[in-house]
């Protein structure tokens, strides 16, 4: 029997996390939840998750710190981190990739695109070489269905 992956919801805002919630009940994770950046941490150590969904702005710690901690840690480096944000600034952004964030998704939150992400990034959690598991999450991306037609809208 093959392990459940698990996806740890890290957000201080209860219609956020029940929204988010009720999106991955569609896919078979198990979820806990986390209510600010400490309790974030806390949370990692006891649930051990294989995705996070990181909201940039908590209390505490911000998103940008709990990833910084993660990703500087060996034990806990490999723990994919999608950022969760209402954040549209190309700075933050860019500080989400600095902190070691993996991906990033807009609020309010697409389902679809939320779900889509989720997949691919427990997919690809399994793959131990990073540079090939940023190549495989990007071609993902690239061929998803739609992708060709934001991209020809967009130039």
């Amino acid at each position: 029997m093959s392990e459940r992956d698990r996806v740890l919801i890290a957000d201080d805002n209860e219609q956020n996390v029940e929204l988010i919630e009720a999106y991955l009940a569609e896919r078979d994770v198990d979820v806990a939840i986390a209510v600010d950046g400490q309790d974030t941490l806390d949370k990692v150590a006891s649930f051990d998750p294989h995705l996070i969904l990181l909201d940039v702005m908590m209390p505490r710690l911000s998103g940008f710190e709990v990833c910084e901690q993660l990703k500087g840690d060996p034990a806990t480096s490999r723990i994919m981190i999608l950022m969760v944000t209402a954040l549209n600034e190309g700075g933050d952004i860019e500080r989400a990739v600095e902190a070691g964030a993996d991906d990033f998704v807009s609020k309010p939150v697409n389902k679809l695109e939320l779900l889509l992400r989720v997949d691919k990034m427990l997919e690809l959690r399994h793959v131990t070489d990073e540079r090939e598991r940023l190549r495989r999450y990007i071609e993902s991306m690239e061929m998803r269905p739609g992708a060709a037609a934001e991209d020809a809208t967009s130039t």
